[in-house]
């Protein structure tokens, strides 16, 4: 240890090392008024990095020789308080992954590229010389600068240099001579802490028997607490989440609200702001970064009371936390599946622990994971069993294939049920979980399948834009019309989205149909009229993916047809029924949440299969309860932890050689209680053309299996095998492929 008469910097920086680096103060300053939660700027090779502060030390392991200084403080008080680096620290700790990348994506960009909290701004204000001008011989004389002078006459006397830009974009070309003539003066202004404002809030209908019960048992306790909201879909969760929110607003507290996906936003804006009288504030990976930042600003000011967002936000500071709620918190989308590989709702719960605040998991369908948690007694379990108001539980029926063949997808049984419903002034849902389409173009003489050429996959037709697209790697090129190989014609094989909506519009009329996948809502503001149409009942008939199976609500849906619903009966992962049950039972409760009962038609080619007797004699908890003691039985988790150590290399061979050294390298430190898998190619082994491997590292204990991986990561990361391949750790991981 090299003492040194300066404080010692151990900062976290932007890099795929599992290590705080240690720095010297600035030049002139002892950091003696440097804390933990500042950024600094730092010399880091040949770049200049920006770093988090996250503890200071008396001497260093390094020596003195060795220390550099940083270059530069960027905040005098902590951009991230005790309990915002607690966090970072715990994800870099559980997820094995390198605290400054942690750091780095708990951060709004612009504050990672070293951007000031509160950013300037410039001011352009009219003075009495602008306002005393003539603007007639003005206007003669220079016509862009009367243009501008009354731009700012227009409003007020004075604007932002932002505001101007597009009221007049030319305007910078006379600021010169606007400035020399005293006709305006530009300021600059630094952004302040903006309240947000507040709206009178609509009283909700008054809550059912269980929603009742339900308040009472969260309002019985304080403090940390879990609970598990187990609502049949319809049942009114979000209700009860509303009345907890109010009891916090009430308490000047905040509200972290996390939804699976983007597409869910614009509803849960709208419902907050109507029942709450406050407008929350929104955090996703679509918003400008100026955006992102002024929302992360306001969240840890404390202006914002309601905060809602996608993952990420689990990350968003708080000035005064008082309720976590996660919605739809079985949804796989909480969990990242690139760089920091972390779940949104474990570290909501790890964080509330921290904050000593509750968390609220809201599910028709949960997760394995916190089914055996309440099961456990570590999560309290409230379940809401009917649907709220006059709602009826949807009646669910299968089509055999065998018997009632389909034809473009579409059975006889389905388009019956879909005829009397839509004469009876109902709405249909079509869900099909594949986009595009056809997933395959196959040649009719020799059989030849189009082939992605960077990846083991098929590539998807596209028949709008006449190409075929891969949709692992987004490769594409122009729809093939004959055999390369024969001379053939080619034709598609399967039904995606698009080919359903055009069997419906053939039969239907166009003007019926609404197609609402990540194709068809690509362009912004395309989801929301989409949905709107949706909402409004003007498209009868509504075609979609997973998009369309989470928490929205259709007032006049009655029919729900799933398409292709045997996908998951013979996955090669092992959470495939549990999927398939969840999307179902999801998809199935769009419909029937008004007054009228609705009805799901599953096609299927397996009627016979065991698990649809489980789903319809039972619903989820049957399937949840055989998923369960089929898992413990084969000791799978929820019932043992796993990790995926992945690599990936233009070429096969190195990828399997830096697995094998991993395995050998965690013999040599010793497999107490731990087994490792592997390795072996992934499922899909070439993608976007580079070559996939795993190693599957499995425990009944989670220490045990933390133990070996801290000292395995630390190993890998200095061996020269490493080089030569992309690899990442996924503890926990969602998908094994």
């Amino acid at each position: 240890m090299t003492p040194g008469p300066d404080t010692i910097l151990r900062v976290a920086v932007n890099v795929p090392l599992s290590r705080l680096f240690d720095y010297l103060p600035p030049a002139g300053t002892d950091g003696a008024g440097l804390l933990p939660g500042i950024r600094l700027t730092v010399p880091f090779g040949r770049r200049r990095q920006t770093a988090v502060l996250m503890e200071c030390a008396g001497t260093s392991d390094l020596p003195a020789s060795k220390l550099k200084r940083a270059i530069a403080v960027l905040n005098d008080k902590p951009l991230l308080r005790a309990a915002d680096l607690w966090l970072l620290r715990f994800t870099s700790d559980y997820y094995l992954h390198p605290v400054g990348e942690v750091a780095a994506a708990a951060l709004p960009a612009l504050l990672r590229q070293g951007r000031p909290l509160y950013p300037a701004t410039e001011r352009v204000t009219l003075t009495a010389a602008g306002r005393d001008a003539d603007p007639d011989a003005l206007a003669r004389r220079a016509p862009r600068q009367a243009e501008v002078l009354a731009a700012l006459a227009a409003r007020g006397g004075a604007c932002d240099a932002a505001e101007l830009d597009e009221a007049v974009p030319a305007w910078r070309r006379c600021r010169k001579a606007l400035l020399h003539k005293d006709c305006l003066r530009i300021d600059e202004v630094t952004a302040t802490p903006v309240a947000v404002p507040e709206s009178t809030a609509e009283p909700g209908p008054a809550p059912n028997a269980a929603q009742r019960e339900a308040l009472a048992a969260m309002r019985a306790t304080s403090g940390f607490d879990v609970t598990l909201l187990d609502g049949v879909t319809g049942s009114g969760k979000t209700e009860v989440y509303l009345h907890r929110m109010q009891d916090v607003l009430a308490q000047n507290g905040q509200v972290l609200i996390l939804v699976p996906e983007i597409g869910l936003t614009p509803q849960f804006v709208r419902r907050l702001r109507r029942r709450l009288g406050r407008e929350p504030l929104v955090l996703h990976s679509s918003l400008p970064d100026s955006d992102r930042l002024a929302a992360w600003r306001a969240a840890r000011d404390g202006s914002a009371p309601l905060i809602l967002g996608t993952r990420s936000a689990v990350f968003t500071p708080l000035a005064a936390p008082g309720l976590i709620v996660v919605d739809e918190e079985h949804d796989g989308s909480y969990k990242q599946q690139e760089g920091l590989r972390y779940s949104a709702r474990d570290l909501a719960i790890a964080r509330a622990k921290h904050l000593d605040i509750p968390v609220i998991l809201g599910s028709a369908t949960p997760a394995m994971e916190t089914v055996l948690r309440c099961r456990q007694g570590a999560y309290r379990h409230l379940v809401l069993p009917e649907r709220a108001g006059f709602a009826a539980p949807p009646l669910i029926r299968l089509v055999d294939l065998a018997r009632h063949p389909a034809n473009d997808g579409l059975s006889d049984p389905l388009l019956r049920s879909m005829d009397r419903h839509l004469d009876e002034g109902g709405q249909a849902l079509i869900f099909l979980n594949r986009r595009g389409y056809a997933p395959t173009l196959i040649c009719t003489a020799c059989g030849k399948i189009a082939e992605c050429e960077r990846c083991d996959a098929r590539m998807t037709v596209h028949a709008g834009s006449q190409s075929l697209a891969c949709h692992h790697c987004g490769a594409s090129r122009p729809l093939d019309t004959s055999c390369s190989d024969c001379g053939a014609d080619c034709r598609p094989l399967g039904q995606g989205t698009e080919r359903i909506e055009g069997v419906l519009a053939a039969r239907y009329g166009g003007d019926a149909v609404t197609r609402i996948d990540s194709d068809s809502t690509r362009l912004k503001g395309t989801m929301d009229k989409a949905l709107a149409r949706a909402a409004s009942g003007e498209a009868r008939i509504l075609v979609g993916t997973q998009m369309l199976s989470k928490g929205h609500h259709f007032p006049k849906l009655t029919l729900v047809g799933v398409i292709n619903a045997d996908q998951g009966l013979f996955s090669t992962d092992f959470r495939g029924g549990e999927r398939l049950g969840q999307s179902l039972v999801q998809v199935a409760g769009r419909a029937g949440r008004e007054r009228r009962q609705g009805e799901v038609v599953i096609q299927t080619a397996f009627a016979s299969h065991p698990f649809w007797s489980r789903l319809l004699a039972g619903g989820y908890d049957e399937v949840a309860a055989f998923t369960l003691a089929e898992r413990e039985a084969a000791a799978w988790p929820p019932f043992s932890r796993l990790a995926l150590l992945r690599a990936e290399a233009p070429q096969r061979g190195p990828t399997h050689n830096f697995l094998d050294t991993a395995r050998q390298l965690a013999g040599e430190l010793g497999l107490d209680h731990v087994r490792v898998l592997g390795p072996v190619s992934a499922p899909m082994e070439r993608r976007a053309g580079r070559y996939r491997a795993q190693l599957l590292v499995q425990s009944a204990s989670r220490q045990a299996l933390h133990n070996l991986l801290g000292r395995l990561v630390i190993k890998l990361e200095n061996h020269p095998a490493a080089r030569r391949v992309r690899w990442s750790l996924d503890v926990d991981p969602a998908e094994l492929f």
